[in-house]
């Protein structure tokens, strides 16, 4: 038996074409874009509330933790250790921003509609199941009129102890024998 081997080249290809990697580079490139927008929103909006209260830049706030935090002229190097929470603090406000946005404006949607879908699906399912369930009350209808006028009966007779089926014995009927 003979394997034929995928080249290189058609592997690649073949990842490329998948849908979810298309899907992923979208959604790379839209929120680079994104960020754009959250970063404005954070240095034109959320600073200045931010500047009310101090300084309008929040990488400007900052802790000295071992002596005093001077910069020397000279050589531009820091004295002591400074740690810089403004950033961290500018960075946890564009994530949470960030993820709002991404939440109220896409994912609840989203939800809202995946759960319309769903809802609307499970009602088509149902009016699919009634039908079933019609055509098979219809299929039986039939087939007891079709017994019914084959054994001349009324329909819906035909069953145990008609005289016909698996029970019945060359044409009597089955049950109490009247010669008993």
């Amino acid at each position: 038996m003979t394997e034929k081997k995928v080249s290189l080249l058609e592997g690649f290809k073949a990842f490329l074409t998948r849908g979810n990697v298309i899907d992923l580079a979208v959604a790379v490139v839209i929120g680079a874009a994104f960020t754009n927008i959250v970063n404005a929103v954070v240095k034109g909006v959320i600073n200045p509330l931010v500047g009310a209260f101090g300084t309008q830049d929040l990488d400007s706030y900052s802790s000295c933790l071992q002596g005093p935090c001077t910069t020397d002229p000279k050589t531009g190097e820091m004295d002591g250790i400074e740690i810089l929470w403004g950033s961290v603090l500018s960075a946890a406000l564009s994530f949470l921003i960030t993820a709002a946005v991404v939440y109220f404006l896409m994912v609840l949607p989203m939800a809202k509609y995946l759960a319309r879908r769903a809802a609307s699906q499970a009602a088509k399912e149902g009016v699919r199941e009634t039908l079933e369930v019609s055509e098979l009350e219809v299929l039986k209808e039939i087939r007891d009129a079709l017994v019914a006028q084959r054994t001349g009966g009324v329909p819906g007779s035909a069953g145990p102890g008609s005289g016909e089926g698996p029970g019945a014995a060359g044409g009597e009927a089955a049950g109490p024998r009247a010669d008993r």
